[in-house]
Order: C-alpha cells, then structure tokens, then sequence
C-alpha cells in the first residue's frame, strides 16, 4: 500500500463557534491551525476561508492572504474548495482558481445538502474542470452520490479531464450517499485502476469510515468541516486532535503517514 494521505478541513463553510468554540475563522488562526495540523502529519489542506463577519466567503484575496501564511512556514499542498457554500454563485466559487493552486476541488454533480441544494448542473462542472485543467491544477473529484463517478468519467471520455483521477468520497451529508462501509467498498469498486481516492466521513461516520479507508488503502479527510467532535458529546479540542488520532490508528495498522512530497509523488503532483 501506498503512505497514507491525511487531508484536513479546518473551517468548512457551515460550521459556526456554537458548534465548536476552537473553530478557527481569520485567516491567522485557520493558517495556525493549518500548520499544526501538518506537525501531526496532515499533507493536504482542504481550504475554505471566512470575512471579517465570520461568514464563508471564496473572496480571493481572503483566500491568498491565508494560502501565503501557510506557505510561509510549510510545504503543505493547498486544495481550494470550489464549493464554497450553497448559495454561491459559480463565478464566487471560481475565485480561489484564479490563485493556482495545487489542487482544488470538483464536485461532479448536484445534491441535496440538509435543508439546501448544493447545485453542479452539467455546465458550471465542466466550466469548472476546464478552468482547473487551463490552470494545471489538479481537481479532486467530490462525490457525493455514486453517479457522480460516471459524470466524472464521461468528462475524461470527452478529453477534459485525463486519468487517473483523484475522488473525495463525502459520505454521511444529509441527502447524499449514507456513511456506510458497504457503500465506500461499492464506491471504491467503481472507480477505474490507477485512481487515488479519499474518504470524508461526516459527523459519526468520519471515525468508522477513516478505519476502513485505511485498511482497504485509500486516504483519510478530517477536520471541523465533517465533524467538530472527538467522540460522542465531546467537542475536539483542535482539528489537529483528529489528525493525530488518524495518524496513531495508521500507525497501529501499519501505514505510514505520507509528508507533503510523498503525497505529491502518490498523486502526480510537481515536487
């Protein structure tokens, strides 16, 4: 097996200081929990960034003042989200792009999000992987319901997108695809040989999830975004708390823990 990637998502675009009151929201803080995230082994940020206000924004200048704090200290891989929240329009969400980032991410297809739609209508997603491939940034598909493979693949048969890809299967949102193990090995058996893939549990599932994901091989994403507690009633005290105990329960299966340039290597990245 390869090293095990650990992706983090510090802030998110739902989470609020209700929820968890250590949820870092200026670009200060979500760069200082970044990077302490990286001392317990993370190699990818999932980043989302917040106004002044507290609010998501995908505002670029938010977004470069806080890639540049991190870049300053560690050669993580940044991933911007291009999801930003549900209300945002797709030139909001593009912003971030216009960075050139290492990677970003494309979720493959529209889907009930509790209360929301987080809507991708065939358009705005190829748009989107177009723009990513114009940038050379390398997309992590975000799937949420198993159709979202095939749309990902239908752009590789219309020569956008190349393979092998890398997926982020986001697995326990209200709406989506339910956080089962069956359902990640049903998702992992669709994807075509040579790809990468991670898995994001939300809430209770992010733990059970992770396990599986590394023992079956694949890679791990947690943080505030899919879950702001460290176990049932209690509320993590960092998000670089769970990157820990990710990288302890690799360690006990026997995965190492991939650096930033390892990561790089596994998913085709420029060193």
């Amino acid at each position: 097996m390869d090293k095990l990637i650990i992706t983090v998502a510090p802030v998110g675009a739902e989470a609020t200081r209700q929820d968890n009151p250590n949820l870092p929201l200026t670009p200060v803080e979500i760069a200082a929990a970044a990077l302490r995230c990286v001392e317990k082994g993370a190699s990818i940020i999932h980043l989302h960034v917040r106004d002044a206000e507290g609010q998501a924004t995908q505002s670029k200048e938010v977004f470069q003042e806080t890639m540049a704090l991190i870049r300053k200290q560690s050669n993580v891989i940044i991933q911007t989200s291009t999801g930003g929240a549900a209300w945002m329009t797709a030139a909001e969400r593009m912003q971030p792009l216009e960075l050139n980032p290492e990677m970003a991410t494309l979720t493959t297809g529209t889907v009930n999000f509790g209360d929301d739609i987080f809507s991708n209508p065939m358009p705005m997603v190829t748009e989107f992987a177009k723009e990513m491939v114009k940038r050379s940034v390398k997309p992590e598909i975000e799937v949420f319901e198993a159709g979202m493979i095939q749309t990902a693949l239908n752009l590789v048969k219309q020569g956008i997108l190349r393979l092998p890809l890398h997926f982020d299967f986001v697995m326990g949102v209200p709406g989506g695809i339910a956080g089962e193990p069956r359902h990640l090995v049903h998702l992992v058996d669709s994807l075509p040989a040579g790809c990468t893939w991670t898995v994001a549990g939300i809430g209770r599932s992010e733990l059970p999830l992770a396990t599986v994901a590394i023992a079956m091989g694949g890679n791990v994403r947690v943080g505030f975004e899919d879950n702001v507690y460290y176990s049932r009633g209690v509320l993590a005290d960092s998000n670089a708390q769970l990157v820990e105990r990710i990288a302890r329960i690799a360690g006990e299966l026997g995965r190492p823990v991939a650096t930033p340039d390892e990561a790089r290597a596994i998913l085709g990245l420029k060193i």
